[in-house]
């Protein structure tokens, strides 16, 4: 086991660290550094020698990290990220945020609604910083946050663990998205039995049953699914040139319409409302970075 001791130890390292488990490639990590691959290849080695651990082990794909390195990875950022912080605190606006980055979790329906929106806001409020959208929902949210892979999360719920701060933004509803050539010219509405007797296209993360399914069971009824996909990004291609429907939230809808040319349908199934939350780590509370993006979210709503 290394004895390794912080005035031995060249911090720079820690830099090294944080690119190789962003980018699993030494030539993306220099790359992103601004070093030779050389450079980064023997800092990997001596942070080998600090950890004790090979850290990264090469695959097929790149470079993967061990289970010490996952578990160092938060660490590391948080130190670094506070050492950003420190930077910000020499400029009275906080608006140091060159090599800064948020994750922010949120299912593809928010990033195709509101993804350029706040772009544009973040590039306003907080010029130089980076945004990383991943996909996420409900009930994984709350680990993604806790176990850091994510700084904030739109969710509609998944915030409950208590070390987790979140904040209502509103709540949404639902449309159905049709080709509009299976439809008559002008065609805005479906009657239920229109609406049951066309095969659906379910959006989500389990594959089988959605919203609709048990509203429609509700009344004794069912429906037709014949496929499934977890991204509403798909449903352009999926729908266009088919006779099939899928019911998902407004924002989404509208969006995805407008965009892909798609008609927008009321849907004739009484749908419940649903809250849209955002979410944080409490610890992040007086993180510009977090703070700035934070801001321009709940402004988008």
């Amino acid at each position: 086991m290394s004895s390794m001791n912080i005035a031995s130890v060249d911090l720079n390292l820690l830099k090294v660290f944080e690119a190789l488990h962003d980018e699993a490639s030494a030539s993306r990590a220099a790359l992103r550094l601004g070093v030779t691959q050389s450079a980064v290849s023997a800092s990997l080695r001596r942070l080998r020698e600090v950890y004790d651990d090979q850290l990264f082990v090469r695959t097929g794909r790149g470079l993967a990290p061990t289970l010490r390195a996952n578990q160092l990875k938060p660490v590391v950022s948080d130190a670094l990220n506070k050492c950003r912080q420190s930077l910000a605190m020499v400029e009275p606006e906080g608006s140091h945020f060159e090599g800064r980055s948020v994750a922010l979790g949120w299912s593809d329906d928010f990033e195709i609604a509101f993804g350029r929106r706040l772009m544009a806001s973040v590039r306003h409020s907080a010029p130089g910083l980076r945004l990383i959208f991943r996909q996420t929902h409900s009930q994984i949210v709350g680990t993604a946050l806790m176990e850091r892979s994510i700084d904030l999360a739109v969710a509609s719920g998944g915030f409950a663990e208590r070390l987790l701060s979140r904040r209502v933004l509103g709540e949404g509803g639902y449309l159905c998205l049709a080709d509009p050539a299976s439809l008559a010219p002008g065609q805005r509405t479906l009657s239920l039995e229109e609406f049951i007797a066309r095969e659906q296209i379910l959006v989500s993360s389990g594959g089988f049953i959605g919203m609709v399914d048990e509203g429609l069971s509700s009344l004794g009824l069912s429906r037709t699914v014949c496929a499934s996909t977890t991204h509403f990004a798909a449903l352009p291609y999926l729908l266009n040139g088919t006779d099939a429907i899928s019911t998902i939230p407004s924002h989404a809808a509208q969006a995805v319409a407008q965009i892909a040319g798609l008609a927008l349908l009321e849907c004739p199934l009484p749908m419940p409302r649903y809250p849209v939350e955002l979410g944080w780590r409490t610890s992040t509370q007086l993180d510009s970075a977090v703070l700035k993006v934070r801001e321009a979210i709940q402004g988008l709503f």
